[in-house]
């Protein structure tokens, strides 16, 4: 029986009855409002002669942190005055990202976060999420009882042993999940407060950090295989008794781990693996909007792939549902335009030493290729992603070659941070004179080529994972299904303008994301109420109720209790 609509925020106007006073209101990040408290705020709340005497409203404030922020010229630098404006002010900091997104989404994710990650240990200042490490099994429920906040809607948990493209950083990768939830928030309007960013350490393999005085980690070698997926069951366990409609988001696992874990829960628990749905659904996206560009059909092309992980196929795999969607052919016809390659060349089924169980829907039955350029001899593609983790692997001669067989060849260098995508903006306008639709994973700057100025576009999975958890969450989903992120790929690829689409761009502006993510929760709302998937009672309209959902970063009147 569906239940009444329950998801419900605080109107950024109804008033917040305090009983703390003084110094433990401003040192809480999420109560304090720095100047911006009022008179009468400051009167009953007793924090007369604990703040300056002048008032400020927020824009005001938010000018004199962008000051701040200007004087700051390295991106990581950049990052931490970030993270200590959330550590005083949490409203404050989200009010800051929200108008100022575009210049700042590189500094809080991809590719400042993962820096930030690599010195996470020597940058640590102030605990944000929790841990959960190998000491803990038995006493995961016992640990998670200690989170002060019976609302959760959304969990992100990393084991951080495949973070971005820099590999296994144990517990330093817990600057992911907490990267993730900022986006949510300014992205989708999840409500910070009811987000909760997880580490699941279970060590590390890293020899570095095993060895660095300031690992803030276990100095154990990772565990794998069953004693890893108990300490799994135990945390999934743990999480959905005590919030029952929680989103559990896994992020960067390996690709040995990554699979697994998402169909082992998928079915039982609401969750889902960006890196696997999340990259395949903005990648179909960019895929679509360019066959607008060529006037093509998906159908129409050849797929080559530099990458097999669980990016490269969570791309493949919804490509190929794509292309059966649109010309209704089965999965198995349309895997037959993707041709897919690892460190050991194309990936066939003559392999001496066997293929990984999530590459063998993609192994071919032909004779296998070591060289990336061999195949794209051989094969003459219209399409080459890239999601390999390795920079420099899209050469000239690679490029070049595709070329001479496709006028507009489709080039996502899709691996992060900007230091390993497989090649530069600059390099595959240039090599096609100009020609070439490019989108990468991380940002890169317009580039002038041939008198015109090419703007890339950016795979970011930020226009699919947000609005994708906030249609989940805010209808009550049983599951999230891949045919919600196939909608969700559909919806942003609609929202391209021809204005765009001719400046060589295949992805909307950042800028819209709030409108992005509306549109995104709206259709996957109403794929769950359709399929029957949905908990809550469904609304007259859907889109306001998601409206109606999302959090503002505004100051609520505080009153004295």
């Amino acid at each position: 029986m569906l239940q009444e609509i329950q998801f419900k925020l605080p109107s950024s106007t109804d008033p917040l009855y305090i009983t703390r006073r003084g110094l433990e209101i401003l040192n809480d990040p999420w109560l304090n409002k720095g100047t911006s408290f009022t008179p009468e705020e400051r009167d009953t709340l007793g924090l007369e002669g604990l703040l300056p005497p002048f008032v400020a409203d927020m824009e005001e404030q938010v000018q004199r942190v962008m000051e701040n922020y200007w004087h700051h010229t390295d991106p990581l630098d950049k990052y931490t005055f970030l993270i200590g404006l959330a550590d005083r002010n949490a409203t404050l900091f989200y009010r800051v990202l929200m108008e100022h997104l575009e210049e700042m989404t590189p500094i809080m994710y991809t590719p400042t976060v993962g820096y930030a990650c690599q010195q996470f240990g020597h940058l640590y200042r102030k605990n944000r999420g929790m841990y959960i490490s190998l000491h803990d099994k038995g006493r995961i429920a016992e640990v998670l009882d200690n989170w002060p906040k019976d609302e959760v809607d959304i969990i992100v948990i990393s084991d951080g042993s495949r973070i971005l493209g820099l590999g296994d950083l144990g517990a330093n990768g817990m600057g992911i999940p907490i990267g993730k939830l900022v986006l949510y928030v300014v992205g989708a309007g999840l409500h910070p407060d009811r987000t909760l960013p997880i580490l699941l350490d279970v060590g590390t393999d890293n020899e570095e950090l095993l060895n660095d005085p300031l690992y803030l980690g276990i100095t154990h070698r990772r565990v794998h295989g069953d004693e890893f997926y108990e300490i799994a069951d135990e945390f999934v366990q743990a999480a959905t008794r005590r919030w029952p409609n929680v989103l559990i988001q896994w992020e960067d696992f390996t690709n040995d781990k990554a699979f697994p874990l998402l169909n082992r829960y998928r079915d039982e628990v609401l969750c889902f693996n960006d890196d696997i749905q999340g990259t395949g659904a903005v990648a179909l996206a960019g895929l679509l909007a360019a066959m607008r560009i060529r006037e093509e059909h998906l159908s129409d092309q050849r797929i080559v792939f530099c990458g097999a992980g669980s990016a490269a196929v969570g791309i493949a795999d919804m490509i190929c549902a794509g292309i059966a969607d649109e010309h209704s052919m089965t999965t198995e016809e349309a895997r037959k335009l993707v041709w897919m390659c690892d460190s050991r060349g194309l990936v066939t089924h003559g392999r001496e030493s066997g293929v990984e169980e999530h590459k063998l829907p993609y192994a071919r039955e032909e004779e296998s290729a070591a060289e990336l350029l061999e195949v794209v001899k051989r094969v003459r593609p219209t399409v080459l992603i890239g999601a390999s983790g390795h920079a420099h692997t899209f050469t000239r001669d690679v490029v070049l070659e595709m070329h001479k067989h496709c006028e507009q060849p489709v080039i996502f260098a899709l691996s992060n941070p900007t230091t390993k995508a497989e090649c530069t903006a600059e390099e595959a306008y240039q090599w096609t004179g100009g020609k070439a639709i490019f989108a990468s994973g991380s940002p890169f700057p317009p580039v002038r080529v041939e008198g015109r100025v090419k703007v890339p576009g950016q795979g970011n999975n930020m226009f699919i994972f947000p609005g994708v958890g906030l249609g989940g969450v805010v209808c009550g989903a049983e599951k999230i299904t891949d045919e919600m992120f196939f909608t969700a790929a559909k919806t942003l690829a609609h929202m391209v303008t021809e204005e765009e689409l001719r400046s060589g761009t295949i992805y909307p502006d950042l800028g819209k994301i709030r409108q992005i993510s509306l549109a995104i929760a709206a259709a996957v709302c109403r794929l769950a109420w359709d399929e029957g998937l949905a908990k809550y009672a469904e609304p007259e309209d859907i889109r306001q109720y998601v409206r109606d959902c999302m959090y503002h970063p505004d100051y609520r009147p505080y009153v004295a209790e």
